[in-house]
């Protein structure tokens, strides 16, 4: 008598910054009728205001409706303007005392948000080098408040997802190992990989990327890029083998989330979605 093996995959995500202009109910009417088992929140403008007279209560209602939905979820805090209408992703974690404080306290409070939702994680960048900065200073100020994080997660019960991105100083999967390194290998610490990013930056590919991540991958991010542009495309329009970086999804048994992110394709949220899905269905049936 054979045992059966029980085949891990991930759970397929739409993300919310590329439904900006649903509202949060439309917009998760979106992905669940569309057959995702899973949504990326990005935090702030339009869907769910971090900052807000009775956040709590918000989020409690929301947790209710995803798990009516039978969705999972991931936190992104991404957001573009989120802390300041006039820099884009800023302040970040690599800036002055002061002005780092605003992206601690608005990413405590995602760590909040994750444990009110029960999240997977709660995805995070360092950030790119502020002008003037030097890189060895900025490393510093990124292990430090890092280290604040690692401690309010861990008390929280929440993981973090920490995402390499093409120009800022945690660019690779390497750079991030290095960090969870010098923070102690905390547990609480996980790896977010965008299979677009591979394309741009990663040495090894998506494949190397992936593998590279290993256990400490705990979010990932699907869109397509071309290798010499950050730029989030549909599916099928860049360069990424999206066949090889499903099939590592798979030999690494990878059952967390994996979310579409096309965040300059609100206009046409609908008909991504259900193109996403189906080729990503169609690139899952085809590696088994």
């Amino acid at each position: 008598m054979t045992g059966s093996t029980t085949l891990v995959r991930p759970v397929l995500g739409y993300g919310t910054n590329g439904l900006a202009d649903h509202p949060l109910g439309a917009a998760l009417d979106v992905v669940q009728r569309n057959g995702y088992g899973a949504v990326a929140l990005t935090l702030g403008h339009p869907h769910l205001d971090p900052f807000a007279d009775g956040w709590r209560d918000d989020v409690r209602l929301l947790r209710d409706d995803l798990e009516a939905r039978g969705l999972r979820v991931v936190v992104e805090t991404g957001g573009r303007y989120v802390l300041d209408a006039f820099r884009k992703h800023r302040p970040n974690l690599l800036d002055d005392d002061g002005e780092a404080e605003l992206r601690v306290a608005f990413l405590v409070r995602a760590i909040e948000i994750a444990e009110v939702l029960g999240a997977d994680c709660v995805s995070l960048w360092s950030g790119v080098l502020p002008e003037g900065a030097d890189a060895a200073g900025a490393w510093r100020r990124l292990v430090d408040r890092m280290s604040r994080l690692v401690v309010t997660a861990r008390a929280h019960g929440v993981r973090l997802g920490f995402e390499p991105e093409p120009g800022m100083l945690v660019e690779t999967v390497a750079d991030a190992l290095r960090l969870h390194g010098e923070l102690g290998d905390p547990p609480e610490f996980g790896i977010t990989v965008d299979l677009g990013h591979c394309v741009v930056v990663e040495p090894g590919g998506v494949e190397g990327a992936l593998r590279a991540a290993g256990d400490l991958l705990v979010n990932v991010q699907v869109d397509d890029m071309l290798p010499h542009a950050h730029e989030h495309l549909e599916l099928g329009t860049g360069a990424l083998d999206l066949d090889l970086a499903f099939r590592t999804l798979a030999e690494l048994e990878y059952g967390g989330i994996a979310a579409v992110e096309l965040p300059r394709h609100s206009h046409a949220a609908p008909r991504l979605a259900r193109e996403s899905i189906a080729r990503l269905t169609e690139v899952m049936e085809r590696i088994g």
